[in-house]
């Protein structure tokens, strides 16, 4: 589920929330999905137990998750994600089409190639 890139300079926790904010914002976590405990995914990372907790307390500050004491922790419904995930198709549309441009592309050949790999590309 959550790969660690031991090579990445950023944090290991800002590691784990960007999986968890991806898995969650594409939908391979849906909402009421309990997330993994804190010492589970420890161990299977073989991080610090604590690592994981402030993740965690990241992905609830965002909105992403909430906590049932002594239960666990769950994905969140609601407005936040749906915001979040369109926040990431606007961003990722516009890296594409800022290259799109630079390579002098027009909007038509754009649209028709988009299109085309719409309707050919599967999940």
């Amino acid at each position: 589920m959550i790969v660690i890139d031991y090579k990445d300079k950023r944090p290991i926790y800002e590691q784990v929330v960007e999986k968890f904010e991806n898995l969650i914002i594409r939908g391979i976590l849906e909402e009421g999905n309990k997330l993994p405990s804190v010492r589970s995914l420890a161990i299977e990372l073989s991080i610090n137990p604590n690592t994981i907790q402030k993740a965690y307390m990241e992905l609830e500050r965002s909105g992403y998750i909430y906590s049932i004491k002594g239960k666990g922790n769950y994905v969140a419904a609601g407005d936040e994600i749906e915001k979040r995930r369109k926040e990431a198709i606007i961003e990722q549309t516009t890296e594409l089409v800022k290259l799109v441009k630079s390579l002098g592309i027009t909007r038509e050949e754009f649209i028709k190639s988009l299109n085309y790999v719409f309707e050919e590309v599967e999940l």
